[in-house]
C-alpha cells in the first residue's frame, strides 16, 4: 500500500472524495457502538458469577473464626492477605486491603498525604506547593486525581519501556515540590507497555529534592496477560529497599477487571512503615471492609493460582477482540503511514497515534455515525494532548460484531482527517 504522503493532489482528492461518501453510508446505518471505557464485558463477568451465592448462609466465618458479618478486621482478613500478597508481590504485613476499588485507596492516599503528610515528611503536603509527574499518554482517572485536588501536573513522555526517565530525574532531583509520579507499570493505559527493568531500578534509585517524594504504583494489569506471552515486570518494592528507599512506593491493584468491575477487591502494598500510616488513617474511617465480600472471593479462587487459572479464561474471550482490532488497523491503515498502534501483550487498550493534530476530528466524526471513543485528550493531564494524536480503544466491552464495525469506523475517520491534513 502506498503511504498517503505519496499521493498527488489529485489522487488525495479523489480519494477524499471516495472516503466521504463511505462516510455517508456509514451514517446511514444509524450505529450506537461505545468503545469509550475498560471494561469487562458481561460474558467476562459471567466468569465469576458462582461467586454469588458461593457463601451458604452458615458460611460467614474465616478460618480463624472471624465473624465476617460483623465489625472488624480493618486491613483485611489473614487468608485474603495470603492470597494478595502473592498477587502485589509484598509481604503479608505489607499489604492493606479495602473496598472494592483501588481508585480509592489511592485516592485517599493522596488526601492523606495532603492532609497529614507521609511516612518522612517533615510537613502535610498541603503547607506546601505540590506537584505529581504524569507520564503520558497515562491514565485518566490519575490526573482527574490531581486536578480535582489542585496538584499541579507534570507531563513526561511515556514510552515502549515506560516514562522518560532522563527527564524524570531531572525533575525530581531539582524541584521538591515534586511529591509524586503516577505509574501504570505492566501492560500500561493505554500504551500497551511494560516498564523495564531499567526503569524500575533508575525509580526507586533515583535522588529526589523531596524527602516525601512517593511513586503511586497501579499495577492495575499484573495478571492481565492476552497470551502465553507475558511481560514481566520487576518487583519495584524490592528495587527501593535495594536502593535504600524503602517507603518510596506505594502499590495499588484490584479484582475489578477479574472478578467483578463493581464488587471485587482493592488492595495496596508497601513497607511496613507505609502500611502502618495507612491502617492508621483507615482506623478513623472505618471499622472494617466488606469481608463478606472478601470470604467470597477467597472461596471462589482458594489461592493466587486459582487467579491465574481464572484470568486464562478472560484471556480466551478478551484475545480474539484485539486480534480483530489489530486485523482491521492492518488491513484498513497498514502502509498508508498515517496511524500507528500499539501491540500489547495484555490489559485493556490499543494505543493509536493519529497524525499530528488529527485526533480531536476522528474523535468528532466517529460519534457523528455513532461510535463513542475516549475523547482525544483524556490520556494527558488537563485533557491536553500537545500534538492532538493519541486516542485510546478499548475493545473489551463490544462483541466482535461491534469491534467489526467500529473499527472500519475508526479507520475510514482517520483516513480522512489524514488526507484533509495533507491537502493543506
Amino acid at each position: 500500500m502506498t503511504a498517503l504522503k505519496d499521493y498527488s493532489k489529485e489522487e488525495l482528492q479523489a480519494e477524499l472524495k471516495k472516503l466521504l461518501s463511505r462516510f455517508e453510508e456509514i451514517k446511514g446505518q444509524n450505529l450506537k457502538l461505545d468503545m469509550t471505557r475498560g471494561k469487562p464485558s458481561p460474558e467476562q463477568l459471567d466468569l465469576s458469577q458462582k461467586m454469588l451465592t458461593i457463601l451458604t448462609e452458615d458460611e460467614y466465618k474465616s478460618a480463624n473464626g472471624t465473624d465476617c458479618r460483623n465489625y472488624g478486621g480493618v486491613d483485611g482478613l489473614p487468608e485474603a492477605k495470603e492470597i494478595f500478597a502473592e498477587f502485589l508481590e509484598v509481604g503479608v504485613n505489607e499489604l492493606v486491603i479495602g473496598g472494592n476499588a483501588s481508585l480509592t485507596l489511592m485516592h485517599d492516599t493522596v488526601v492523606n498525604a495532603l492532609l497529614h503528610g507521609v511516612v518522612g515528611g517533615e510537613k502535610p503536603w498541603i503547607q506546601q506547593k505540590v506537584k505529581f509527574i504524569c507520564p503520558s499518554p497515562g491514565y485518566d482517572r490519575h490526573f482527574s486525581v490531581c486536578e480535582h485536588h489542585g496538584i499541579e501536573m507534570i507531563a513526561v513522555a511515556n514510552g515502549a519501556n515506560g516514562p522518560d526517565m532522563d527527564e524524570v530525574e531531572k525533575l525530581v532531583a531539582s524541584d521538591d515540590s515534586i511529591k509524586g509520579i503516577w505509574c501504570v507499570p505492566k501492560y500500561g493505559n493505554p500504551t500497551g507497555a511494560t516498564f523495564s527493568d531499567e526503569v524500575v531500578d533508575r525509580l526507586a534509585g533515583m535522588k529526589t529534592a523531596a524527602n516525601d517524594f512517593r511513586i503511586f504504583w497501579d499495577n492495575a494489569y499484573t495478571v492481565h496477560h492476552l497470551n502465553d506471552n507475558k511481560d514481566q515486570l520487576k518487583n519495584i518494592l524490592e528495587a527501593c529497599k535495594s536502593a535504600g528507599n524503602s517507603d518510596r512506593v506505594f502499590i495499588f491493584g484490584s479484582t475489578s477487571k477479574i472478578s467483578f468491575a463493581g464488587a471485587g477487591v482493592g488492595v495496596m502494598g508497601g513497607s511496613e512503615a507505609n502500611m502502618n500510616w495507612v491502617r492508621k488513617n483507615l482506623s478513623m474511617q472505618t471499622i472494617g471492609p466488606d469481608k463478606l465480600n472478601q470470604l467470597r472471593h477467597i472461596r471462589f479462587f482458594e489461592n493466587f493460582d486459582g487467579i491465574k487459572t481464572h484470568m486464562k479464561k478472560h484471556a480466551a474471550l478478551l484475545r480474539p477482540k484485539f486480534s480483530l482490532v489489530r486485523e482491521i488497523l492492518d488491513s484498513e491503515l497498514g502502509g498508508l503511514e498515517i496511524a500507528t498502534w500499539s501491540n500489547p501483550n495484555g490489559g485493556y487498550f490499543i494505543s493509536m497515534d493519529t497524525l499530528d493534530d488529527c485526533a480531536k476530528e476522528v474523535v468528532a466524526m466517529a460519534a457523528e455515525v455513532g461510535v463513542k471513543l475516549t475523547g482525544a485528550g483524556a490520556t494527558f493531564p488537563y485533557k491536553n494532548d500537545p500534538d492532538n494524536k493519541n486516542i485510546r480503544l478499548a475493545p473489551s466491552l463490544p462483541s466482535l460484531e461491534e469491534i467489526k464495525k467500529a473499527m472500519e469506523v475508526v479507520a475510514v475517520c482517520v483516513k480522512i482527517a489524514s488526507v484533509k491534513k495533507l491537502l493543506k
